[in-house]
């Protein structure tokens, strides 16, 4: 079941605005993401930074949704180059839940395709792994939304799951 207007208007972002009340400006790209110290994590970071200007040059707003508080969030976006990213802190994984979003399971997280695809992000490509920063169990996903409507969403199977970002921004491109 999608999640209400009214959980979209208890999606505070970094900047004290409502994802509601953005995405009746503009549509969101409302970014789910696994904990700081996840690979794949990382490696969504690095692509979303490189795409970052073309997303929004067509008029969409991305917004990350995370399990991190606002300080060690910020040195992550930093890191990647992402300074000043809007995003919403969500320790308990209420919103993540709220959207469907659930905990993996042993093949989704740690399965040997998620294995083979962390051993080519972590370690060929340079994302690394890190500390636990939030729940490791939390699978990730990326939701579109315009006027308060999901508009379309990549749900991730694996851990290792790559969205196109450019695809789903596309939907909504004002």
């Amino acid at each position: 079941m999608p999640p209400s207007g009214k959980i979209l208007n208890k999606m505070t972002v970094s900047n004290g605005t409502s994802v509601k009340t953005i995405s009746d400006k503009k549509p969101v790209l409302l970014i789910f993401l696994r904990h700081f110290g996840c690979t794949f994590c990382r490696e969504a970071l690095a692509e979303i930074a490189k795409k970052k200007t073309k997303i929004e040059s067509e008029g969409v707003e991305i917004v990350f949704v995370h399990m991190s508080d606002k300080e060690n969030a910020d040195k992550y976006f930093k890191r990647y180059g992402l300074e000043g990213a809007l995003h919403i802190c969500d320790p308990k994984c209420l919103f993540y839940q709220s959207f469907g979003l659930v905990k993996g399971s042993f093949n989704q997280l740690f399965g040997l395709q998620v294995w083979m695809r962390g051993l080519d992000a972590g370690v060929l490509k340079g994302h690394g792994i890190g500390n636990y920063i939030g729940d490791g169990f939390q699978m990730p996903g990326v939701f579109m939304i315009f006027k308060g409507e999901i508009r379309e969403s990549f749900i991730h199977k694996y851990a290792s799951d790559r969205p196109n970002y450019e695809q789903l921004a596309n939907c909504c491109a004002v």
